[in-house]
């Protein structure tokens, strides 16, 4: 088996030189003991997290990216958080078309779907005004404003939960209203799932049986903490054809832990292919 190179230190080969991370505001997990009558909900849009200075598109690392200019026509000259979405079920392309180093058309493919308003004061709600405000003067043809809903109880999130993901969605997003943007991991917001899902590096592929015999049948990852596991399920065919490499990052879901402290059925879902964006 090839060395196995050390988390931290392919965190940091996978990082562009001159790399910054944003200083956001990001989600807590939701779980069932949290009361959230009276949020907003939301569509979690699986895409590439964006940030727009007023001047020009950065990804969450800090670094520019590059949209032709007619894809930021009409963006206004204050910050905006988005997600770069192609549509559900479309990551892969969405960061395939965000990575590229110079302006294409397959950013004509993609919209800014925007959730919130950094550097305005006030509420959530409040800050969202102000770029619904600026869109319904300067229409863009590559920009929204996402959705929100008020939740009259936890049976409702539930009821939206079942509705997106039947979509073919991730899940959604919930937030207090009146939430003050405060930079780091935020309780006041809080993405649900029916699943949870976690990053892990591939160490080793594992060939299949019976009609997988010759090609991938299982990966072997490793997480942060150094634990080992595979997994086995999720690929589709031309994935098992030509695995995630070694020493690539892959997502995958799992749905709580066995006693023995690995992830309860772990299940493939991508190439993170945005880490280093």
């Amino acid at each position: 088996m090839k060395k196995i190179i050390p988390w931290l230190w392919l965190v940091v080969c996978l990082l562009p030189l001159n790399t910054y991370a944003l200083d956001i505001m990001l989600p807590q997990v939701y779980t069932e003991n949290i009361d959230v009558s009276g949020w907003l909900v939301s569509e979690k849009l699986d895409g590439i997290r964006g940030y727009w200075d007023g001047k020009r598109l950065l990804s969450k690392n800090g670094n520019p990216l590059h949209p032709p200019a007619v894809f930021c026509h009409n963006f206004p000259p204050f910050a905006l958080e988005g997600e770069l979405w192609g549509g559900r079920g479309n990551f892969e392309k969405t960061a395939g078309v965000v990575k590229q180093q110079q302006p294409h058309d397959g950013w004509l493919e993609l919209k800014f779907a925007i959730f919130d308003v950094p550097q305005k004061t006030g509420g959530f709600a409040q800050r969202l005004e102000k770029a619904k405000d600026w869109f319904a003067e300067h229409p863009s043809s590559f920009a929204f404003v996402i959705p929100q809903k008020t939740l009259q109880d936890t049976r409702q999130l539930q009821i939206e939960l079942q509705q997106v993901e039947k979509l073919g969605g991730e899940g959604l997003i919930v937030r207090k209203s009146d939430t003050i943007y405060n930079r780091g991991r935020s309780d006041e917001i809080l993405k649900v799932k029916s699943f949870f899902d976690m990053e892990a590096v591939v160490i080793g592929h594992i060939e299949g049986k019976g009609k997988n015999r010759g090609r991938l049948g299982s990966l072997l990852v490793e997480l942060p903490d150094q634990t080992r596991f595979k997994i086995g399920t999720g690929f589709s065919d031309g994935e098992r054809d030509k695995p995630p490499p070694i020493g690539s990052i892959v997502t995958f879901k799992y749905y709580g832990f066995l006693k023995s402290g690995l992830p309860k059925f772990p299940s493939f879902l991508r190439v993170r292919l945005d880490k280093s964006l």
